[in-house]
């Protein structure tokens, strides 16, 4: 039993055949001295050049042109037309007073904020089917689809 405890177990021995990258020339020959494999190159340090180009100076009027082609296109926002229909669609829906619905009226009907109508009716809003859909509920007029077609009451199942 006391065998057992004369043994000693290393779970985290520290490797010393890991690669290393070195850029002091003295590090470099001090391994070749040990014996160790080494292995140089060199890289470019210009970005979107060939590598004859990238001996000399940098052309960054270059590269500056390739970042400014590729820029991402923002995305589409709502037509005006869909704008001016929830707006009409809006005022004409009165209240029992004879008041028209504003805008935060309805957003708390689709349980939105009153500065996401304002951003649809000005056109500036990104187009989400599922709130386009709670406002056709709420203002019963067809907001989605074909562009002739907005703006036109909905024509849901009829009553009895």
């Amino acid at each position: 039993m006391s065998e057992e405890w004369d043994k000693v177990t290393v779970l985290r021995g520290g490797q010393k055949n890991h690669a290393t990258v070195t850029k002091s020339e003295s590090a470099v020959n001090a391994a070749k001295r040990m014996g160790i494999a080494v292995s140089t190159s060199a890289k470019d340090r210009v970005v979107g050049t060939n590598t004859t180009a990238a001996k000399g100076p940098a052309n960054y009027q270059a590269i500056a042109k390739l970042d400014r082609e590729n820029e991402v296109k923002p995305p589409e926002t709502v037509s005006k037309s869909v704008g001016q229909a929830i707006s009409n669609a809006r005022q004409e829906k009165k209240d029992a007073a004879g008041k028209s619905m504003s805008q935060k009226d309805l957003a708390t009907k689709i349980n939105e904020k009153p500065q996401i109508i304002a951003d649809y009716e000005s056109g500036r809003a990104v187009p989400n089917t599922a709130l386009l859909a709670k406002m056709e509920r709420v203002l019963g007029v067809k907001l989605r689809g074909d562009p002739k077609s907005i703006g036109q009451p909905l024509g849901g199942p009829k009553k009895k």
